[in-house]
């Protein structure tokens, strides 16, 4: 049988010796090649595409400095011919980062202070076309099909995001295409879902829930 080819995407490249350490401990499974950024990662499937070598699997990282992010690689990826699984593997958990990497098409969420094991089944899960998931990811995505209490929607995600970095509602309408008193009902929405009254109160109640990173992160 052969190995599980993995291409590894992160932008510090001391985290991918890491990886890359753990990974060819497991029988079964090889690094094929290692990225430092979006772009770069869809360029090492190409190539490889092309050598008839193709990759089983790809391991990648969220935020990766002024390269392309993990979920618009995620995206990319997926529109190839014979495109691979793409697991993502990062420290960010938040309800806006899960929601943006899993309709970006990837197939698996891990953090990664999970035990190296949990990460050899994801990535064999992943290889064999099967979903992998955190226990806190699992949880959201069930909770978010089950929970009759009305959850904030991507958009509204989206939104307090562009919230938090301080842009008014102006400015956010021409960012995401949409008119200021759509935006407007956005937040009429969004503050009632969590139970306040004002964008600071938002803000500061979506950090605290982990739907939205802390501001500046």
């Amino acid at each position: 049988m052969n190995d599980i080819r993995v291409l590894l995407v992160d932008d510090h490249p001391v985290v991918r010796a890491g990886l890359r350490a753990m990974l060819t401990e497991f029988e079964g499974i090889s690094v094929a090649a290692e990225a430092a950024d979006g772009d770069a990662a869809l360029t090492e499937l190409r190539r490889l595409q092309i050598l008839g070598e193709p990759v089983d699997v790809v391991l990648m990282d969220l935020q990766m400095g002024s390269g392309m992010d993990g979920v618009a690689a995620t995206a990319q990826i997926r529109l190839l011919n014979d495109a691979p699984p793409v697991l993502i593997l990062t420290t960010y958990d938040t309800d806006a980062d899960i929601l943006a990497a899993v309709e970006a098409g990837a197939s698996g969420y891990m953090l990664k202070d999970a035990p190296p094991e949990q990460i050899h089944q994801a990535v064999l899960a992943a290889a064999a076309g099967q979903t992998a998931l955190a226990p806190r990811v699992a949880a959201l995505l069930m909770g978010r099909i089950s929970n009759p209490v009305p959850t904030l929607t991507a958009r509204e995600i989206q939104l307090l995001e562009l919230l938090a970095t301080g842009l008014s509602n102006r400015a956010i309408a021409k960012q995401v295409f949409i008119s200021e008193a759509t935006v407007k009902t956005h937040l009429v929405h969004i503050y009632a879902k969590l139970g306040v009254d004002n964008r600071t109160a938002a803000i500061a109640a979506a950090t605290q829930r982990r739907i939205i990173r802390s501001p500046g992160q």
